[in-house]
């Protein structure tokens, strides 16, 4: 065992027994005693250090696991930090500039971020909807087929498994109403989504295969994959390639809208700056 490891096991072991004797209010007690619990590259762990990190209420075992950890990580940033401050050179050691650069990006994000929130406008039309597509067709074709379906999932020996398979494809009246009783009964998953569409690839993580497996699966409407429970659904539509409809790719339509604004936002700030900048004399290319 290194001396490295023989410090944490002694400093775990000391505070396993320090939370065993308390473990109704460990990091209380913890704090009151601020002893040094580990030492690595000539700095201290302290025991209040480390028990912010410990959830109340966590049981000994679990404290000491979760203290032992954290040592570890602690002891092998600070070691890596020292042999890197060691054996770097001036230069390497140096991280102004990249420190700079990533305030002044990150003040700029925030800026934009700021920016946009206050003048996005967040409407979108059903029309703009559909102007979209239509402009933009060629990009919605599916990679997978999509369906409009509802699935069950329940257990072999189920008395239901008849009505169950039998109401499945029931839109509205007795039918419907049969099948929610049953599905409440004895279902072990029900998701209806008879009025939406669904990517394949979806639905068969439902039925736990691949989306080529389990289509291989459909016949006169239903798709059955039986192992320790049964799980069965009926497809009420399917569109198998082509582009999707645009009730289906509305919601990325949105996000595209959304993001073209967004994008025409802060195109329109950068200009304004520049060009106001320019104005004020702030801004000069010598030799214009």
């Amino acid at each position: 065992m290194t001396r490295t490891h023989a410090l944490i096991a002694r400093a775990t072991l000391a505070l396993a027994g320090a939370l065993a004797l308390a473990a109704c209010n460990i990091v209380g007690n913890l704090v009151h005693d601020d002893s040094v619990v580990a030492r690595a590259g000539g700095e201290k762990l302290y025991r209040s250090t480390l028990a912010s990190y410990i959830p109340g209420g966590t049981t000994p075992a679990d404290s000491a696991r979760m203290a032992e950890q954290y040592i570890r990580s602690w002891a092998s940033e600070v070691i890596f930090q020292k042999k890197a401050e060691k054996e770097l050179g001036k230069e390497g050691r140096d991280v102004s500039r990249e420190l700079e650069e990533y305030r002044k990006s990150l003040l700029r994000y925030r800026y934009e971020q700021q920016y946009v929130n206050d003048r996005l406008d967040t409407a979108i039309t059903d029309s703009q909807i559909k102007d979209y597509y239509e402009a933009h067709r060629e990009t919605f074709n599916l990679d997978r087929p999509i369906m409009k379906v509802r699935f069950v999932s329940f257990f072999k020996d189920s008395p239901y498994r008849g009505e169950i398979l039998d109401k499945l494809p029931s839109k509205g009246g007795a039918g419907q109403r049969d099948l929610d009783s049953l599905v409440y009964l004895s279902a072990l998953r029900y998701v209806d989504h008879a009025e939406v569409w669904t990517d394949a690839a979806v639905l068969a993580r439902e039925f736990g295969t691949d989306w080529e497996t389990m289509l291989s699966k459909l016949k006169d409407g239903y798709m059955v994959i039986e192992g320790e429970d049964v799980r069965a659904a009926y497809v009420f539509d399917i569109i198998r390639k082509g582009a999707a409809p645009m009730e289906y790719c509305a919601p990325l339509i949105r996000d595209n809208i959304l993001s073209a604004r967004k994008r025409g936002l802060l195109e329109k700030l950068e200009q304004d700056l520049l060009t106001e900048a320019q104005e004020k004399k702030s801004f000069v290319i010598y030799g214009e």
